[in-house]
């Protein structure tokens, strides 16, 4: 696949993500997404959505990826990336619930590569998918 004017440690990640969607468990929607998550030592941990008949505890691919590098060690803060992938009209965006995550484990300014299978993409940051986001500094602050 090709992402015309896409530098390469994107492309190579949102590859990543495209590999990353067969593994999807969907049987309700057939809506396969797929997401690669980038970590401060260069490792790249997949995630694809899992949906559940009672759809509450249905998970997305981002949070998929990035609960994944959280079980292998990784810890908030540690993240470079993450590219998000789906056969969508346009790249596909992560939803409000994974944006908050995105907030709670990734720098502000941490890319957020979105894409689609046919080689649209767009790049944004943590904090311009989520403005005005409750972060764990508003817990410090009283804006309970």
């Amino acid at each position: 696949m090709v992402f015309d004017g896409l530098s390469e440690p994107y492309t190579k990640l949102l590859s990543a993500a495209r590999d990353a969607m067969p593994n999807a468990y969907v049987p309700y929607s057939n809506f396969q997404v797929g997401a690669a998550l980038l970590d401060d030592e260069g490792h790249i941990h997949h995630g694809c959505n899992v949906e559940n008949a009672a759809y509450g505890p249905t998970n997305c691919a981002e949070r998929t990826a990035l609960f994944r590098a959280i079980a292998d060690g990784k810890r908030a803060g540690q993240f470079k990336a993450i590219a998000v992938i789906g056969d969508t009209k346009g790249p596909i965006a992560p939803c409000g619930i994974c944006r908050q995550v995105l907030v709670e484990l990734c720098a502000p300014d941490m890319p957020v590569v979105m894409g689609n299978l046919n080689g649209q993409w767009t790049i944004s940051t943590v904090s311009d998918i989520l403005p005005g986001a409750f972060t764990p500094a508003s817990l410090d602050n009283g804006e309970r």
